[in-house]
């Protein structure tokens, strides 16, 4: 049986709201670029929280301002795709097999893992606990090894066809997240 990999933005969650991004920014107009610029480091985990945040805002950041920014952050992405969710309910009361490759930041990742829409998802491989990031092919690699499974027996969700890419190159059978409707599609034909 084929296993389906999520990623999780943009997939399994909703993009960042702007209200979101405008309560951690503070009405700094250079929040936005900043916060983008410095992110895959921290996603790889060769940042800190306390590195990143203090690049981010342009101060050190520490202590309850650090942890209400980290927090923050956490709630952003904390909002569901509830139709991805109702089909990860449909591949779980099928049997099919679920797991979660995800560039995120360990303090993220620690938020999202308690989320109720995750429990159907596991295992999860998140970029930093790996130190790697999509698209690079040792994220892959690893994360087969680790299944356990043949590349092939693994279908790859993602929105970004840079990943896309990445993982066909690593062996995966891989799908674009276009939208649920779309995603329905693509696994019906995958899965089959």
């Amino acid at each position: 049986m084929k296993t389906v990999l999520f990623d999780y933005g943009n997939v399994v969650s909703l993009p960042q709201a702007p209200e979101d991004v405008a309560r951690m920014s503070g009405g700094d107009p250079g929040f936005e670029a900043r916060y983008w610029e410095a992110r895959r480091d921290f996603d790889r985990g060769t940042l800190d929280p306390a590195a990143y945040w203090s690049r981010v805002c342009g101060r050190p950041m520490a202590g309850p301002e650090l942890d209400e920014i980290i927090a923050l952050d956490v709630a952003s992405w904390s909002r569901p795709n509830e139709e991805t969710v109702a089909i990860i309910g449909e591949l779980a009361a099928a049997g099919v097999p679920m797991a979660l490759l995800s560039n995120m930041p360990v303090c993220v990742a620690e938020g999202i893992d308690s989320l109720p829409f995750m429990r159907p998802i596991g295992p999860r491989f998140y970029s930093g606990r790996m130190g790697r990031v999509k698209p690079e092919p040792e994220i892959f690699h690893e994360t087969v090894a680790w299944l356990g499974t043949a590349p092939g027996d693994i279908v790859f969700v993602d929105d970004r066809e840079e990943n896309v890419a990445a993982a066909e190159r690593a062996g995966l059978a891989a799908v674009r997240f276009r939208g649920a409707a779309a995603l329905r599609e693509d696994l019906k034909a995958l899965l089959d």
